[in-house]
């Protein structure tokens, strides 16, 4: 308890005001981020004791001794959190229908004709996907549903995209001009001749 003692009594001569502002500071971080800048704090105006950064500023002391490991070492910790949590994607758990798929969708794949992006555009649907890996022999459990089938094929990097068909080409200033030519060579035809004479 002595130790305790001692080491509240060297407080560091900061304002109220500051020491919200640290705090405030501190609130709007997360993580290794967070970890850094309380651990710089505790050395600033701590002397790098994390006991006395509790008391001083209100945070965790593990926390804090855990910014000042990292700020020793170099080496950042990830939580279990974010290394161990979360739905693996469905083409990372079923590989072969994920390949069947890419495979699939790059049979029915036509590049962008400005060629500005890498997308491919597809006229395979996610419902026309389905079935048809359903007919390669892929069980409906091994499926996704339609909305993430769609969103495999956007993550593989095709879009689905109606089949440009030819345009007709825009008018231009001379086409008046080449109809009136043709219709002066033209032979004219029976029924206007007979109606003339």
């Amino acid at each position: 308890m002595r130790m305790h003692d001692s080491t509240l009594e060297c407080r560091p001569s900061l304002s109220p005001s500051q020491i919200a502002d640290l705090r405030l500071a501190a609130s709007q971080m997360s993580g290794p981020k967070r970890r850094a800048f309380e651990a710089e704090m505790a050395v600033k105006y701590c002397g790098g004791n994390p006991l006395l950064a509790e008391t001083l500023f209100g945070w965790g002391r593990q926390t804090v001794a855990l910014g000042l490991a990292e700020r020793r070492t170099g080496l950042v910790c990830l939580g279990a959190q974010s290394a161990c949590s979360g739905r693996k994607r469905w083409e990372d758990q079923s590989q072969q229908a994920a390949a069947a798929l890419r495979q699939l969708a790059d049979a029915h794949a036509q590049q962008d004709p400005t060629f500005r992006t890498s997308i491919t555009s597809t006229r395979l649907t996610a419902q026309a996907a389905l079935q048809a890996l359903r007919a390669q022999g892929y069980s409906a459990e091994q499926l996704p549903s339609p909305s993430t089938m769609a969103a495999v094929l956007h993550r593989m990097g095709f879009r689905l995209r109606k089949v440009v068909k030819a345009k007709p080409q825009k008018k231009i200033k001379e086409t008046d001009a080449i109809f009136d030519n043709i219709k002066k060579k033209m032979p004219t035809p029976w029924h206007q001749a007979a109606s003339n004479a």
